[in-house]
């Protein structure tokens, strides 16, 4: 359907879960865009900040990506996922739940990529993570597939509303500590 293929030619999907194909790093990244050449993918890994993981892999960008990006972590894939959007450069970028799964360091270097992608884009964000959209321009919350509130964070936080109590149970849960429970009668 030409339609379909339109409307998907706009948009730049980055998901939870990357699939790579059993390729080179280069062929992976050159899915977002097949038509551009080696000094684009290059401009496009490093705003992705995986261009230097890249260099440190045994062939660099000629490296063969295992089953479904199997040698690489899921921050690493990530970061392919989103230069990928970055050559693909559609003026809608989804990204759905794109650092739930990723520890903090490579979040950091994700939400670095995602800010380099989305410079004069319309952006989706899909999580559950709060401080993923705290900035953003519109925040709609969803409950049970409805949606229930939106806003600003700002203004969501002084309502009423499950956004409120959401970003309440955050702020309690941050002086939360693990505490050994060892027995002291031996």
């Amino acid at each position: 359907n030409k339609t379909t293929e339109a409307l998907l030619s706009q948009i730049s999907m980055v998901f939870q879960d990357v699939y790579l194909f059993h390729d080179t790093i280069l062929n992976n990244l050159k899915f977002g865009n097949t038509q551009a050449d080696l000094s684009e993918v290059i401009a496009a890994a490093k705003l992705a900040r995986c261009h230097d993981f890249i260099l440190n892999l045994p062939q660099g960008y000629d490296t063969i990506v295992g089953e479904e990006g199997a040698n690489l972590s899921g921050g690493e894939k990530q970061r392919i996922a989103i230069a990928r959007a970055i050559l693909k450069d559609a003026p809608i970028i989804l990204l759905d739940e794109a650092t739930a799964s990723v520890d903090p360091e490579n979040a950091l270097l994700i939400q670095q990529a995602i800010n380099s992608l989305v410079e004069s884009k319309f952006l989706i964000i899909i999580a559950h993570q709060l401080a993923t959209f705290v900035n953003a321009d519109q925040i709609l919350v969803l409950d049970r597939g409805e949606i229930v509130q939106r806003g600003l964070h700002l203004e969501l936080v002084t309502q009423d509303g499950l956004y409120q109590r959401l970003w309440q149970a955050k702020q309690q849960a941050k002086g939360w500590k693990l505490v050994s429970l060892r027995s002291s009668s031996r």
